[in-house]
């Protein structure tokens, strides 16, 4: 298991992939790390844990851009909420299910710091669907994309 514990937002990090190398911010590597399986979602959450509230609001906010770019769905959301281990009648759990989306998304980032651990699992396991469609869809056999040729 990886030591993440803080965030460096200014210090892209150097990943090794099939097709090369790229530089990545190490809240993108670990976001899409959760969502290829490359690590578990509690490895995840533990390194989004010990960052400051205003760290985890950046993460958060970050996580809903690319399940925007994935094109999510309230039923990515419903597949999120179901692997995410946050109950079902949590803020975050409810507000992924109804449209509009990005609206409810928006608001998830902004619900109370207490929040935050739910709002990233929600999230993340919402991302994770919905760019798992992605590659499996549009992606397959020709994907650019380098963060979805992540190795460990």
């Amino acid at each position: 298991m990886r030591n993440y514990t803080e965030l460096d937002m200014s210090r892209p990090h150097v990943i090794f992939t099939p097709r090369g190398v790229m530089r990545m911010q190490e809240s993108e590597r670990i976001i899409n790390e959760i969502a290829q399986g490359l690590i578990q979602l509690d490895e995840g959450v533990n390194w989004f844990s010990a960052l400051d509230p205003a760290q985890q609001k950046a993460v958060l906010r970050e996580v809903v851009s690319y399940s925007m770019q994935a094109h999510a769905t309230v039923g990515d959301g419903r597949e999120g909420v179901a692997r995410s281990g946050v109950k079902p009648t949590a803020n975050p759990a409810v507000m992924i299910v109804r449209e509009p989306l990005p609206d409810r998304m928006a608001k998830i980032i902004n619900l109370q710091d207490s929040e935050n651990v739910k709002a990233f699992r929600v999230l993340v396991s919402t991302f994770a669907v919905a760019d798992t469609r992605r590659r499996d869809t549009q992606c397959k056999g020709r994907c650019g994309h380098e963060w979805h040729n992540l190795t460990l």
